[in-house]
């Protein structure tokens, strides 16, 4: 069903209103840290993100001039059509008048009615024109209402070109605040290359810090994997040991049989359920091995199936350096295994999906947390606390921890993904902003 126009209009209004209130958060972020003098990364990355609002909202703009435009074009037809239609209407209920004028005499009439051939006839004359006088007063009222729709067409016209002219007032502010907003990161830009040997110091030692996470993940799915396999090896073992059982009572059983002993609650072996054995899955196969039961299985497959629709692991969360290569001001580059996500000092770090925390750990004196979803894992790191412990159980949405202050005093925290091979994108997995 095509979207009503007033539908569109609102779902635009909705969204422009929407990227005033994300704008007005990201200016109240970067606001905290005009305090210090020294610039910083996650002022970059606060400018960048409302660089992107910004022209999210121009876009936004531009799609309801567009669609004022149309509403316009359309505006004007109705016009005209109504217009033309209305001077038609007009004309014709004017030669109706003229010719009913020419023609009111009674004897007229009735010399038209007697002068029928039968009384049939006559009635059907009587008929025509009581239909005619009909006709008459349904020309007035077809003038009146297009007079009417014509009036209103008018209005509407207005009203679009005045909403017009306010969204093309809002834009022009708009694109001098992003015209702000460019000259501001250049500042920053250009401090931050002064800052250059902090920075270099900065990534050497956040460098440093991410090694360490990405060894402490490494080993917490190779113990993971480990633990899995012991854990249906076991379980096989256990199946192995049953199906003997059992086998030797059936043979006790055969043998009894065969040599017609009778069957006696002393002599004769009782026979035990048959434990179903479960396969130990082939060790080569990691993806398997991190999957030993039923309800694995279907976690991992409930984490596939959300890719994209993760919630953030903070409220009101913005990117301070984005997976894979990033390029920093002065020449530097940073290859981030995860996602850095800013956030006030303190807020609550929640578990992006449902799973059993497998591994905590402490580095440099900030905690580390690493989740297990099937053969997925996610980790978070750079935590002041933690709320956790091995082997819980977890929710979506459940508070894990709390975010920590990093070497710029502003509060981050460090989110992984693994598929037990390598280190995928976190952006992806999330939900979009």
């Amino acid at each position: 069903m095509a979207q009503s126009a007033t539908d569109k209009q609102q779902e635009l209004e909705n969204e422009r209103q929407q990227l005033n209130e994300e704008l007005n958060e990201k200016q109240n972020l970067l606001k905290q840290n005009k305090q210090s003098t020294r610039q910083s990364l996650s002022d970059l990355a606060k400018i960048n993100n409302r660089l992107q609002l910004q022209a999210r909202l121009i876009n936004n703009l531009s799609r309801q001039i567009d669609f004022d435009d149309d509403s316009i074009v359309k505006s004007q037809q109705d016009v005209r059509r109504n217009a033309s239609l209305l001077d038609t209407l007009k004309l014709q209920y004017a030669k109706s008048m003229v010719y009913s004028y020419k023609n009111s005499s009674n004897s007229d009439f009735l010399n038209f009615i007697f002068s029928a051939y039968s009384f049939n006839d006559a009635i059907k004359r009587v008929t025509y024109l009581k239909s005619y006088r009909n006709y008459r007063e349904l020309q007035a009222e077809d003038i009146l209402k297009t007079e009417q729709l014509l009036r209103q067409g008018i209005v509407e016209l207005s009203r679009n070109k005045d909403k017009k002219n306010e969204a093309l007032q809002t834009q022009s502010k708009a694109k001098d605040a992003l015209a702000d907003q460019q000259k501001e990161k250049a500042q920053i830009v250009t401090q931050l290359k002064a800052q250059g040997k902090e920075l270099s110091d900065e990534i050497a030692a956040r460098k440093k810090q991410m090694t360490k996470v990405k060894t402490e993940l490494a080993s917490a799915i190779r113990k993971a994997r480990q633990e899995a396999i012991a854990q249906a090896k076991a379980q096989a073992d256990l199946a192995r040991k049953a199906k003997a059982a059992q086998d030797k009572i059936d043979k006790q059983n055969a043998l009894n049989a065969a040599n017609n002993i009778p069957a006696d609650n002393k002599n004769t072996p009782v026979t035990k359920p048959v434990i179903k054995p479960v396969a130990a899955p082939a060790a080569p196969q990691q993806q398997l091995a991190l999957l030993p039961t039923a309800a694995d299985v279907n976690l991992n497959a409930n984490f596939i199936s959300n890719k994209g629709s993760l919630p953030w692991p903070i409220d009101k969360g913005y990117i301070i350096m984005h997976f894979g290569l990033n390029d920093l001001p002065g020449g530097l580059q940073e290859d981030n295994p995860g996602l850095t996500i800013g956030g006030d000092i303190g807020a609550s770090v929640k578990a992006i999906f449902d799973g059993e925390v497998t591994y905590t750990s402490t580095i440099d004196d900030m905690h580390m947390i690493v989740i297990k979803h099937g053969a997925y894992f996610s980790a978070y790191s750079n935590l002041s606390s933690i709320t956790v412990t091995k082997g819980q159980i977890v929710h979506t949405g459940d508070v894990i921890g709390k975010v920590a202050s990093n070497d710029e005093g502003n509060g981050s925290i460090d989110l992984m993904i693994s598929n037990d091979k390598d280190n995928v994108n976190p952006e992806l997995w999330l939900r979009h902003k």
